[in-house]
């Protein structure tokens, strides 16, 4: 098969699709590579580093598009790349469609082949795709939340640690997941009083054998969301219903009564947030105030660390590329229960039951069109 890498091209995403380590794989199990000039680097990739793997360069997105049967991206494509794809072409990346309906409506028209990596399952339970990159959004929120709360950022002039004498802050954190979890662990180390939400008491019970007392583990219901969000220095929005929109957690009324310079970094922004005051923002610009309280609500958080990010990507996606390359899209899914669950749009059809609720189109099982 011929596998199309283009350069991202989301404001401040620097991340790829597949490193040159994977495209060797790719070329040793018999495919072809074609990468758009300078797509790696980002992560100190070049153009010489791929073709040492055995890729071909393309001078320009439209050309990997034009060629390529599938496309292998991080971020969910952008209008100008969606009017590239065409019927029958497979699109592997990050979607997040449910909040995002221009998007669908697109991809619908198009008649390509979308497989979410934020949708494949894996046996026992999780989302194996989305998990790196939730682990990494988990740990930047605490970095990227102290930074907010630094006076200069509009925040309100606090250090997470706090010194002898002057209590640390208090981080309140919606979601115990794979991004709670790690939020938690950096939330612990930098010295600041942690409390953990979640409606899940296993999860509850998995970040308790993991932090012990270091972290109190809450059961979310609205009395304790809003008794700990009101009290809160930092709120990290970390919940996830896989596919579907987040569930709106923080009101905008509770918002109006947080602390002023109190801070939200809001990681379920992909999946629409999870405060109703929450709005997608970029690297670029990456913070808005509402009633005082400084809201960091990036789309791609990750991609400001793209190194470790799409290493850490390619580790988990690569099995699941030479699957789709090597036995074709319909028998992969076949062989693959958890990869057909990753099928969120397919010839027009929507097969992603929570993207079909989301925004009113027909549900059509995966299983009828593979």
């Amino acid at each position: 098969m011929l596998i199309g890498v283009p350069r991202e091209s989301k404001v401040h995403e620097y991340r790829v699709g597949m490193t040159p380590s994977s495209v060797r794989e790719a070329v040793a199990h018999g495919h072809q590579v074609l990468v758009e000039h300078a797509a790696g680097a980002g992560i100190g990739a070049g153009d010489a580093a791929y073709e040492k793997a055995g890729a071909k360069i393309a001078a320009a997105a439209a050309d990997v598009f034009a060629k390529a049967e599938m496309i292998v991206k991080v971020k969910e494509p952008q209008p100008k790349e969606r009017k590239l794809l065409r019927d029958g072409q497979i699109l592997f990346a990050y979607l997040h469609l449910a909040p995002d309906p221009e998007q669908a409506k697109d991809l619908v028209a198009s008649g390509a082949v979308c497989i979410a990596y934020e949708t494949v399952t894996q046996p026992g339970g999780g989302l194996p795709l989305l998990a790196p990159m939730s682990e990494v959004a988990g740990r930047m929120a605490v970095q990227a939340g102290a930074k907010c709360l630094e006076k200069e950022a509009g925040g309100m002039g606090i250090l997470l640690g706090g010194v002898a004498g002057v209590p640390a802050a208090k981080i309140v954190i919606l979601g115990a997941g794979v991004v709670g979890s790690n939020a938690a662990q950096i939330a612990v180390g930098s010295g600041a009083r942690v409390v953990a939400i979640d409606r899940n008491l296993d999860a509850l019970r998995r970040m308790d054998r993991l932090l012990g007392a270091r972290v109190v583990t809450v059961y979310s219901n609205r009395d304790n969301i809003e008794s700990n969000v009101l009290n809160a220095d930092l709120v990290i929005g970390a919940v996830l219903i896989p596919g579907a929109a987040a569930p709106r957690l923080v009101t905008r009324q509770l918002v109006s009564q947080m602390k002023h310079g109190a801070v939200i970094v809001d990681v379920a922004i992909d999946q629409g947030g999870c405060c109703e005051t929450s709005r997608p923002t970029t690297h670029a610009d990456p913070t808005y105030v509402v009633d005082g309280v400084v809201h960091y609500c990036v789309a791609n958080m990750p991609g400001a660390v793209p190194r470790t990010s799409t290493y850490a990507l390619n580790n988990a996606t690569l099995p699941f590329v030479l699957a789709l390359a090597g036995k074709g899209w319909r028998a992969a899914l076949r062989a693959d229960p958890h990869l057909r669950n990753g099928l969120n749009i397919c010839g027009g059809k929507v097969t992603q039951r929570e993207v079909a609720e989301a925004l009113g189109y027909a549900f059509v099982g995966p299983d009828s069109v593979v």
